[in-house]
């Protein structure tokens, strides 16, 4: 094997495990190992802009560009064949939070920015550094992004707490 792959090699060992995952939480499983391919496949054409020890995080972020340019390739192929709308298949964030009902319910009235934070920090376990260089953004920007995205959870969380409390306690008249 040439010198210059070995690097290279050892990054695909050891990040295409955690590219897979953070794909399939995002597409339909079918998809996942074309799409891992073309992320290293760009991953590999670039691989000299990327500093040692942020791989994972800008492999994140190309896999982040090749998930919406999926989404639209789906929505396009969908529009051609005149269906009115394409379902979100991919078992996604969502799908790890939907035992339970109301954290599924919570999950799902906050905005997609902060889904795709909390997802990961929480699900992919990344810190605030390797987040920020995933996003595109300052560590301090994935910081406020992170405490705006807590605060919504739990605000969506107690509005689900106190609706079904109010729903189980009779009304005194």
């Amino acid at each position: 094997m040439p010198e210059s792959t070995v690097p290279f090699v050892a990054v695909y060992t050891q990040h295409l495990p955690a590219v897979s995952r953070y794909l399939a939480r995002r597409v339909d499983r079918a998809d996942v190992d074309d799409l891992a391919a073309d992320v290293f496949a760009i991953a590999w054409r670039k691989r000299s802009s990327v500093a040692e020890g942020e791989e994972l995080p800008w492999l994140y972020r190309i896999a982040s560009y090749q998930v919406a340019n999926h989404r639209r390739r789906l929505a396009a192929r969908a529009s051609v064949m005149g269906l009115l709308s394409v379902p979100d298949s991919a078992p996604s964030a969502e799908s790890l939070v939907t035992a339970d009902a109301e954290l599924a319910r919570a999950w799902g009235a906050i905005a997609p920015r902060d889904r795709e934070v909390l997802a990961l920090v929480v699900l992919d376990d990344l810190p605030v550094s390797d987040v920020a260089v995933a996003l595109g953004v300052s560590a301090n920007a994935v910081s406020i992004r992170l405490h705006r995205a807590k605060k919504a959870l739990a605000a969506a969380l107690g509005e689900s707490g106190s609706t079904s409390s109010e729903r189980s306690t009779p009304s005194a008249t």
